[in-house]
């Protein structure tokens, strides 16, 4: 049978009612007739323009694919904004599931009213933001007791782990990093010492810039500096990295062969994170302290034997360990993030620019908020 679409009008019976109006719908609604099949919609969506109700019966329907599937969804929302109510009848159970599949296509979030402004549209999104929150947390906890059964059974079965790439990812986050994160926290080492000078100045009290020095460094501003870095620097690699895999399938082709992902792909950065951050935090609070100690030699006439002196006076090993044994706990919460971010991405560049971002963002807000948890902890405890 030839493509058609029949359009049979039926009156109300009151004059002032509008009509309603049956669109049968014959024959293949293929792709191959595409510029025919066009015609007929736009030709059906003029001439019901004045209509109450329309059925778009689909009895006589022989043969259909997307095209056309997604056709008389077309000629349903044209004729849906012209304010008439359109309804598909006679469905068959073997085209069902294309039609409602193309239903859902570029369907924009349903607004519950008129555009809310000020103080309604602040708390919408206030809830919104908190929804967010509390899925991420979720799904980061879901990851993190994925990743504790993959480290059971790798203890269990030593075989199973990947050294080669921990290795590799070692490298790239440990390794290369170390340049960066020396000159980063060099000057911030410099510009702490630099401005504790200039304000103990006032109050001849500028030997006890290292004490200041020396007991920020080590306890909050080395690690806080690394881990800031790491995130910007190797944290939006891992989701860039894990998007990318995602929007190829190359996650979905892991699981097919029956490899885990979270054991080939996240437990060997995450590793490599951890190992990393401390060495990383050690260079870099030791590059601080250089930088501070250069400062008080040239900018505040304090000689290098003085600073060591004084600074082995203001620290002492729990000093130092503070920051240490925060470095791999931020990792960790570095790494997650990441790879949460790297899995959720879908199909776009859009998509994941914006996980990228999300993760960078989410990995330093975590970070400072376990600081704090780790301040107080510590203080607890008199350390």
């Amino acid at each position: 049978m030839t493509s058609a679409l029949l359009i049979e009008t039926k009156p109300q019976p009151t004059a002032s009612a509008r009509q309603h109006v049956s669109l049968a719908v014959t024959g293949a609604w293929t792709a191959e007739r595409a510029a025919e099949l066009e015609q007929f919609v736009d030709t059906a969506a003029e001439r019901c323009e004045s209509a109450g109700s329309i059925d778009i019966d689909l009895q006589k329907l022989e043969r259909l694919d997307t095209f056309g599937a997604w056709l008389i969804e077309r000629l349903k929302r044209a004729l849906a904004a012209r304010g008439a109510a359109a309804h598909v009848v006679n469905l068959s159970e073997r085209d069902r599931g294309l039609i409602e599949a193309v239903q859902r296509v570029n369907r924009g979030e349903e607004s519950a009213g008129p555009e809310a402004g000020g103080i309604f549209a602040a708390l919408d999104s206030t809830g919104r933001a908190v929804a967010e929150i509390g899925r991420s947390l979720v799904s980061i906890a879901h990851l993190l007791g994925a990743l504790t059964a993959v480290v059971l059974g790798t203890v269990a079965h030593p075989a199973r782990l990947r050294l080669r790439s921990i290795v590799y990812h070692l490298e790239r986050v440990g390794w290369r990093a170390v340049p960066i994160i020396v000159l980063s926290t060099f000057l911030i080492g410099a510009i702490i010492a630099q401005q504790g000078i200039f304000h103990f100045r006032q109050f001849g009290a500028e030997v006890y810039v290292v004490d200041m020095v020396g007991i920020l460094v080590l306890r909050e501003v080395g690690v806080l500096i690394v881990c800031v870095m790491v995130a910007g620097r190797s944290g939006s690699a891992y989701t860039a990295e894990l998007g990318a895999m995602k929007m190829r399938e190359e996650i979905d082709a892991l699981r097919t062969m029956g490899f885990d992902p979270v054991e080939i792909l996240v437990l060997p950065r995450i590793v490599a994170l951890v190992l990393a951050v401390p060495m990383l935090t050690f260079i870099g609070s030791m590059a601080a302290l250089y930088g501070a100690g250069l400062v008080c030699w040239l900018y505040g006439g304090m000689t290098p034997d003085i600073f060591l002196a004084r600074l082995r006076e203001a620290i002492w090993l729990p000093t130092f360990a503070v920051g240490m044994i925060k470095a791999p706990f931020m990792a960790l919460v570095i790494g997650l993030v990441a790879s949460v971010e790297g899995f959720e991405a879908d199909g776009s560049a859009a998509s994941l620019g914006k996980r990228t971002t999300s993760s960078v963002v989410k990995s330093i807000f975590l970070v400072i908020v376990l600081d704090g948890f780790f301040a107080m902890f510590f203080a607890a405890v008199g350390m």
